[in-house]
């Protein structure tokens, strides 16, 4: 029986030439996987039916776009999420998802051996096979561009030889990544750190310096999950697209930053992500109203963890299926409204109200109907002080 490798596909040039070149280094019979994450551009059909011409001998399209945002985004929002406090781990969110499809594929094709079109430079390859190994530990892993060094020019003559149906002498200076919740773009003169990023690199958000009437919304949650905008119900995948667009018009989401790669590189990054810039800074305002005061400390180290997992590629490892528990009790109670206004690059929280508040008006008030006793304070302060009084009283001997 011919051995069966099934690619993830995008129907761009390096994996339409990995198709033939998997053919003829390995004798393989190729499975071509595209999964729609959001992530706009052509249309899934036409990319199957290239991916049939270029040689494959079967094709299959995936819409994820519900599943990645339920799945992936959802727990990123619930996390709060940003990696070195910055990133939403935009691209590294969808690597798991399309990760499951690739080795639902080789189940059902019979594969044993999974491709991807990574460099042996980035994150992804870590993330496509940490997670392969995770949910199909006796499946191989390939990379063309990585394991046969299969460079663009190479790839381009390669396309030219086979007459593969697609463009070869076009290319954008950058490296470009984007899906539902953000869109990332490297390379080209952005790596040069000195330079500033260009408004033409720009897709998901227009220029915040441009004047502009502020946008006011109102975001609903019932326990960490975004349920509503101004009342209309929503489900997680139309919250992240509908901010998108009202968050992304305003400028809000962009972020230029010098990231820490796992491969040990510092890699120069520009991101666009306004739907989940405004979700997770709405999330966090609701959790400050409605989590208690050690569980929201002891989250915000969770998170850090959490986010570093993800980015890393260990989105299917033990230690982040336990965190997930952890963060989903957590959100218990986090079910409220948000109002936030849109404006200038910014989402600025300006109101909070949930049947879960733990905020006392009473107590909090500084005016008459005060019911905080602060007669208590002074022995509170000298016993907790204590052991630092008893401490300074040596130190300073």
């Amino acid at each position: 029986m011919t051995e069966r490798v099934v690619l993830a596909y995008s129907g761009g040039l390096d994996t339409s030439v990995a198709i033939g070149w998997i053919a003829e280094e390995t004798g393989a019979e190729v499975i071509a996987v595209a999964v729609d994450v959001g992530q706009g551009g052509e249309d899934l059909d036409v990319i199957r039916k290239r991916a049939l011409a270029c040689g494959a001998v079967e094709a299959e399209v995936a819409d994820a776009g519900d599943e990645f945002a339920d799945e992936y985004c959802l727990p990123a929002v619930k996390a709060n999420a940003l990696y070195m406090d910055r990133y939403p781990l935009v691209s590294a969110l969808s690597r798991p998802v399309i990760v499951k499809h690739l080795v639902a594929a080789a189940r059902r094709h019979g594969a044993g051996t999974v491709a991807h079109g990574c460099t042996g430079k980035g994150n992804d390859q870590v993330r496509f096979e940490a997670g392969i190994q995770a949910l199909g530990p006796d499946l191989r892993c390939i990379a063309p561009v990585r394991d046969y060094a299969m460079t663009r020019d190479r790839a381009i003559a390669f396309a030219e030889r086979a007459n593969l149906p697609i463009a070869t002498t076009k290319k954008s200076p950058y490296s470009i990544d984007q899906n539902v919740f953000g869109r990332a773009v490297e390379t080209g003169f952005l790596e040069d750190i000195w330079n500033g990023p260009v408004e033409d690199i720009y897709a998901y958000t227009s220029n915040p310096a441009v004047p502009r009437e502020a946008d006011e919304v109102v975001i609903s949650f019932k326990e960490g999950v975004p349920v509503a905008l101004d009342g209309r119900p929503v489900t997680v995948l139309q919250a992240i697209q509908q901010l998108n667009e009202r968050a992304g018009a305003q400028g809000v989401g962009r972020i230029d930053m010098v990231e820490d790669r796992l491969v040990g590189i510092k890699s120069r990054e520009v991101y666009e992500a306004p739907g989940a810039i405004a979700l997770i800074t709405a999330h966090s305002e609701l959790e400050s109203v409605t989590v208690e005061r050690e569980l929201a400390r002891y989250k915000r180290q969770v998170e850090q963890r959490w986010g570093e997992l993800v980015y890393d590629g260990l989105w299917f490892s033990p230690l982040k299926r336990a965190l997930d528990g952890f963060i989903d009790e957590a959100n218990r109670h986090v079910t409220g409204d948000i109002r936030m206004t849109l404006h200038g690059g910014r989402a600025v929280v300006t109101g909070r109200r949930s049947e879960e508040s733990l905020y006392d008006f009473d107590l909090a008030t500084y005016d008459t109907g005060d019911t905080f006793d602060q007669s208590k304070a002074q022995g509170f302060i000298d016993i907790f002080a204590l052991s630092s009084k008893i401490a300074a009283k040596r130190d300073l001997a």
